[in-house]
């Protein structure tokens, strides 16, 4: 079953052209790298898959539910419902600086899931110890460590329940010590097959952790296939110049 089906996908942004008739999906279970330069479209399709950005044409599906059908979205209340399909991890935390660690994951819960606040502090400690931040409950994110804020933020989309979950280069904002941390904590829940679309330049996590390897450029999707065989074997001439640039850095 594919959680993620993708059609004919086009944005822009005035004249730029920055998603070019993309389709592509994902199933369950699967894990998906997207790789290719900056500016490439890689966040941008991200954020038109998590309503963050509105498409200009073709569609998305979520879950079997539909976000938008040849340009047209659906209606409110099932658009929300769509959205609840998918989480989200940014590259720069977006923790509410104000709210502790424990509030930061409860407060959606008990918005939009409506959960009262023992369960959603009962699963807001279990996703904490899930990633090594039992003790870090009460603090705030201004005393933690950039893993650390990190690791709160996929705690974060994972209390929704989501289908799938998608990151946005999650180590990008860290030094190399602590993308560690991140790494850990994505190899563990691919080990328990959660859907997750990941857009990153750490080539040699995206070949042990992903299933498939998408290189974008261009807003296109210029090659795709197991993560082995994109990596190490490329066979676009693009994708074979993008990885021996990124191994000489």
């Amino acid at each position: 079953m594919a959680i993620i089906e993708v059609e004919n996908l086009s944005k822009s942004f005035a004249t730029l052209a920055v998603l070019r008739d993309i389709s592509f999906s994902v199933k369950k279970g699967e894990v998906a790298a997207i790789i290719g330069p900056s500016g490439s479209g890689k966040s941008t399709l991200l954020r038109c898959i998590t309503h963050l950005e509105l498409v200009d044409s073709g569609s998305i599906a979520l879950a079997g539910k539909t976000l938008v059908q040849d340009g047209r979205y659906v209606e409110k209340a099932a658009l929300r419902e769509v959205c609840l399909q998918v989480g989200l991890v940014f590259q720069n935390f977006n923790l509410f600086p104000h709210f502790s660690v424990l509030r930061n994951i409860t407060e959606a819960q008990a918005h939009v899931l409506k959960r009262s606040k023992a369960d959603a502090e009962t699963r807001a400690m279990s996703l904490l110890a899930k990633m090594g931040l039992p003790d870090k409950a009460n603090a705030y994110p201004c005393q933690l460590s950039g893993g650390q804020q990190q690791r709160v933020s996929i705690a974060r989309a994972l209390a929704l329940d989501p289908e799938v979950l998608l990151f946005d280069e999650p180590t990008s904002a860290l030094d190399p010590e602590l993308t560690s941390e991140i790494l850990k904590a994505i190899r563990a829940l691919a080990a328990e097959k959660m859907t997750m679309v990941i857009v990153t330049h750490e080539m040699a996590f995206a070949r042990e952790v992903a299933d498939r390897v998408l290189f974008m450029d261009n807003g296109v999707f210029i090659e795709e296939g197991d993560a082995a065989s994109v990596i190490d074997n490329p066979k676009a001439e693009r994708t074979q110049a993008f990885l021996k640039r990124l191994s000489a850095k």
